[in-house]
């Protein structure tokens, strides 16, 4: 029995309760760690809530639901991903040598197996979603695809993760505009039978609070990114993996804050010019609050206390969420 990795709760749902035969792919999936899959799904959510904020609604609840399935499912097909390109790097890592694949207990054929079958029903998924989201899920798979490798060449693989995970806030607000599902559209296409006015619906770009929101989420991964990166630093600097915790050194703390002021003023520049109401500028002092609280408490010598920096940023997603969900109260 191999033993649960440091970011993995001892008593994880998979350990106490899965079957053993499932354990390997419910953890190649990290369903034995959900912060990252909450991570994936929160800047989709989101962009949903702004979307509707701008309306003066709340959030499409059967859209979230959506995005919560796909995060879930694209979260473990790039795992898997990631897992396949960085076995061999994983295999020299304390923290990650338990992993499936480095650890035998999957092969990569089963993982490439995997990913698709992942993959599949996240594309139905999207199908169901409108034309325009449709082809921002097809652009985010560049980005999914590049990620395992940017560690290899540059110090800052945290902000194509940024670039990567937050690739949902422009989905998500583009999957709440109005427009018939891909699906549908493309069967009419094929009946040639499209009608112009809903080409010109899904024609409509996208306009700049998501465009604020999606930069502000990119500085946001990069700071809580970097702290998780602090637990690897030895391990990274001996085999030679890059990381902006390594390129900061001593000033990552002072590197972080940075990162979270800069997401935080993009937020509410997000909130400002897509009109939100005052009720988001005073409900967004909380994630404010929670992002100072967490470079206050980082420290470079305290790696478990960095997994706990890490982890809370799903809070900071879930308030930042709350407030813009609290802008359409527009008295």
């Amino acid at each position: 029995m191999t033993t649960p990795l440091p970011d993995a709760a001892p008593t994880n749902w998979v350990d106490r309760h899965a079957p053993a035969a499932w354990r390997p792919w419910l953890k190649l999936a990290r369903l034995d760690r959900p912060t990252g899959i909450w991570l994936l799904m929160l800047p989709g959510w989101q962009g949903i809530a702004l979307a509707g904020a701008m309306r003066g609604q709340g959030p499409d609840l059967r859209l979230m639901a959506l995005f919560a399935a796909g995060s879930a499912l694209m979260r473990a097909a790039g795992c898997a991903f990631n897992d396949i390109v960085d076995r061999d790097f994983d295999a020299r890592v304390a923290r990650t040598a338990g992993r499936p694949i480095p650890s035998g207990q999957i092969s990569v054929r089963g993982a490439w197996t995997f990913l698709v079958a992942c993959a599949l029903v996240s594309l139905a998924i999207l199908l169901s979603l409108n034309l325009l989201c449709f082809y921002l899920g097809v652009g985010s798979l560049a980005l999914v695809a590049a990620y395992p490798f940017m560690k290899r060449i540059t110090w800052w693989p945290q902000a194509w993760l940024g670039l990567t995970f937050n690739w949902g806030a422009l989905m998500g607000f583009g999957a709440a505009l109005r427009g018939p599902s891909t699906a549908f559209t493309l069967a009419v296409l094929a009946g040639a039978r499209l009608q112009g006015a809903s080409l010109s619906a899904l024609a409509a770009p996208l306009s700049w609070p998501p465009v604020l929101l999606y930069a502000s989420g990119v500085f946001w991964t990069l700071g809580y990114d970097t702290i998780y990166a602090l637990q690897d630093m030895e391990d990274d600097a001996l085999i030679g993996v890059k990381s902006s915790a390594l390129r900061l050194g001593a000033e990552a703390p002072a590197g972080v804050r940075a990162f979270y002021a800069i997401s935080l003023a993009l937020a509410l520049l997000a909130g400002w010019t897509g009109g939100l109401g005052l009720a988001f500028t005073a409900a967004a002092a909380l994630p404010g609050l929670h992002l100072a609280w967490q470079t206050r408490r980082l420290r470079l010598d305290d790696p478990a206390g960095a997994l706990r920096l890490f982890k809370a940023n799903t809070l900071t997603g879930l308030l930042l969420f709350a407030a813009i969900v609290a802008g359409a109260w527009r008295a």
